[in-house]
């Protein structure tokens, strides 16, 4: 069955290719490959979930007809929910074995036998790896191991190329916000572009720039994307009583905006399809002028980074507004000084 002495040489190898290569593709491609040369499998699948979609999709398949793959998406929830009590799933009989589906179509790709692993990323479940055999098979302790600990490779994998995409997504995005800056005083463009850089960046639904009106008491809309007119023309927005928080300079993050009782316009926001908000402040030097919001339409945990992240770009806005305040108050004054000098030229 297993190549048990080319454990160490599958891994040695793939060890090997971490250190030669940061593509993220040809990673994941020799971990899949490995898997069935070592452990002898007639094919393997890589499969990654998106949550919005709550499916598995194969990322990278080998072995495996586009017929088999694509006749029945895979539901990550409940696959997830099982593979998480056991830490693997095995299927000796996969044309049989009830808690699989589809048994026919297993039988016309010659499919015996079925082992499952999970890809975990940030103690996150994000994907699986599953090896198929043409025979049956009673997967064994030192089998299941190799595999998790190819799936972990996968998963190193796919959170290195995951920070590199960051860094050079954040890059990018500060350097258009500061030529952004730079070449126009419209603060509504600059946070036009902004909050769509901002959405794409992070992954999330929608972004909304809001600052304080003149009474400090509402939220005006500013510039946002990915929310639609219905939302936006829902009400005005409270200083108070909306995630107040983010007005006492504090980052405010709301796992679930249905229930959360900090949160004005709950079934607004159902059926606008948010789930979890992150709010940050936007300061123009001491005094907090407006606030960043970015909304998730799955349940999620924003990191340290990403919050370290809104909030250095809520300041690079603040800083924005701050600018064109100052090159307001400086054109008013040449212009009290142009006409302060025509004035005295009247005497001559």
């Amino acid at each position: 069955m297993t190549n048990k002495g080319n454990y160490f040489e599958t891994f040695c190898k793939v060890t090997q290719a971490f250190a030669t290569t940061q593509s993220r593709e040809e990673l994941l491609d020799l971990i899949v490959q490995s898997a069935i040369d070592t452990m002898n499998g007639m094919a393997a699948c890589l499969y990654l979930t998106y949550e919005e979609d709550d499916i598995f999709e194969p990322v990278v398949r080998k072995g495996l007809s586009d017929t088999y793959l694509y006749a029945s998406p895979l539901k990550a929830r409940k696959i997830v929910n099982a593979i998480m009590k056991g830490g693997y799933l095995a299927f000796k009989d996969a044309t049989s074995d009830p808690r699989l589906e589809h048994h026919e179509a297993k039988k016309a790709e010659g499919i015996a036998s079925i082992l499952t692993v999970p890809v975990i990323v940030n103690n996150k479940t994000i994907g699986v790896l599953s090896l198929y055999t043409d025979t049956p098979r009673d997967f064994q302790k030192d089998e299941i191991d190799f595999l998790n600990a190819l799936a972990d490779q996968g998963g190193i994998a796919i959170e290195q190329s995951r920070l590199v995409r960051r860094i050079r997504d954040n890059t990018r995005l500060f350097h258009q916000l500061a030529v952004n800056i730079n070449s126009t005083l419209d603060i509504k463009e600059i946070f036009h572009s902004l909050s769509a850089e901002i959405a794409e960046v992070f992954e999330v639904k929608a972004v909304s720039i809001r600052l304080l009106d003149e009474n400090k008491d509402t939220l005006q809309y500013v510039a946002g994307f990915g929310l639609s007119e219905k939302y936006l023309s829902k009400g005005p927005i409270s200083a108070e009583k909306s995630i107040a928080g983010a007005l006492e300079n504090k980052v405010m993050v709301v796992q679930n905006a249905a229930t959360d009782s900090g949160v004005q316009y709950r079934d607004e926001k159902k059926e606008e399809g948010i789930v979890s908000i992150l709010c940050v402040p936007i300061k123009n030097k001491e005094d907090v002028i407006g606030v960043l919001r970015l909304y998730s339409s799955t349940p999620r945990e924003f990191t340290e980074d990403e919050i370290m992240l809104a909030s250095a770009l809520a300041q690079q806005g603040g800083l924005a507004i701050q600018n064109a305040s100052l090159y307001l108050i400086l054109k008013e004054d040449k212009k009290a000084l142009e006409e302060d000098i025509w004035s005295h030229r009247m005497w001559f």
